[in-house]
């Protein structure tokens, strides 16, 4: 077979991903929107991947709190007038060369909606179908490695705390499972909006298996996640740092 690769070296690899819109407190007590293409999951935790200099990263590891807010496919609308833009007063050096400016209040500059969480004090987006509350769990300064560079990029792990879902994307007949072929994520691939395609390309056979068998990984038997819950406990205190 001849070799149709060839060798090169990627500036960035964003070789396509979700976007994630986290919202956070700043210290003043208003909201910031973060958007990011660095997210991922395995069970009811996030690691969410952010520069050190980042007011989302600030604001979360001061705050140990966060919404993972999810944009549908139609909603890139709302992130281009705020995507080169930052909480940060001071704007830090590398964002200037990329010609990010400060923006005090991205929920008008966006023209999105704050709507109130239930368990964290930074807001939810309204528009976005899918939100979730999230508390910090831990951080793993990247590229340890580089003195030069060690800390300017971070993977953070957060803990998923409820989950907001837009009753359309609700799988019929099913109490907490999502329709995958109603959900349409905003996806991001080197650095254009992009959406899925219309329908699943082919039958999956992971999916065959229950959903609800995943849970063995991550619900504890000895402490109590209401984000890992067969059901809402209504009466669920909210999340303390």
């Amino acid at each position: 077979m001849i070799d149709t690769h060839s060798i090169i070296t990627p500036a960035i690899m964003y070789w396509g991903t979700p976007v994630t819109m986290i919202t956070t407190e700043n210290e003043e007590g208003t909201a910031n929107i973060g958007p990011i293409s660095s997210a991922w999951w395995l069970g009811h935790r996030c690691v969410l991947g952010l520069a050190s200099m980042s007011q989302t990263t600030i604001n979360l590891l001061r705050t140990h709190q966060c919404v993972i807010n999810l944009p549908s496919d139609d909603m890139a609308r709302y992130i281009n007038p705020i995507a080169k833009t930052t909480g940060a007063l001071d704007v830090p050096p590398v964002k200037q060369a990329l010609g990010y400016e400060h923006c005090n209040d991205k929920f008008r500059l966006s023209g999105l909606t704050l709507r109130a969480s239930d368990l964290v004090q930074p807001p939810r987006i309204a528009e976005c179908p899918v939100q979730m509350e999230a508390e910090l769990m831990s951080s793993l300064e990247l590229m340890q490695d580089l003195l030069d560079r060690k800390g300017v990029l971070l993977a953070i792990e957060v803990k998923i705390l409820r989950t907001h879902v837009r009753n359309d994307l609700r799988l019929a007949h099913h109490a907490n499972r999502i329709d995958p072929d109603r959900w349409r994520p905003l996806i991001m691939s080197f650095q254009e909006f992009y959406g899925l395609a219309p329908a699943k390309v082919t039958e999956s056979k992971l999916a065959t298996i229950n959903e609800d068998k995943y849970r063995v990984l991550t619900r504890s038997d000895v402490i109590k996640q209401g984000g890992d819950m067969d059901r809402v406990d209504s009466g669920e205190a909210a999340c303390t740092n």
